[in-house]
């Protein structure tokens, strides 16, 4: 009797411990479960993280190389610019010769009329009409 409570009670002990040892891998492929879930949720976030700061750094390359050719085209704009002010100044200046040259030329005209005039007036008082009607023998 001694020896049969004995074998049932290693019995019972031995099913508590196998039991005890499902439970526990049980627990330990619920917990690495659970663990690789987690680690997968928060890998999607880290993932879709790399992969929007992939986006930015590219976008931000680009923006540099427009950026910068936006500033190369710009100062063209303004060379051109300057270049056209240039030209109106030039085109003013000229515009102004011109007109003193003008103003020079009809002074110039005006002397030489008042000077014709002055000549003719005092070559008719000079030159009497009967000059003119005299025979040459």
């Amino acid at each position: 009797m001694l020896s049969r409570l004995l074998k049932e009670h290693h019995a019972k002990q031995n099913e508590r411990k196998e039991l005890q040892e499902r439970r526990r891998r049980e627990a330990i492929a619920a917990a690495t479960c659970l663990t690789e879930a987690l680690v997968d949720h928060l890998n999607v976030g880290v993932a879709q993280a790399y992969v929007n700061q992939r986006k930015l750094d590219h976008e931000v390359k680009t923006l540099q190389v427009q950026a910068g050719q936006f500033s190369k085209q710009t100062a063209q704009w303004i060379v051109m610019v300057e270049g056209f002010n240039q030209a109106l100044k030039e085109i003013g200046d000229v515009e102004n010769w011109a007109r003193s040259i003008e103003v020079d030329m009809r002074t110039i005209a005006t002397a030489l009329d008042l000077s014709a005039s002055q000549f003719l007036l005092s070559y008719r008082l000079i030159v009497t009409p009967n000059t003119f009607n005299r025979k040459w023998s």
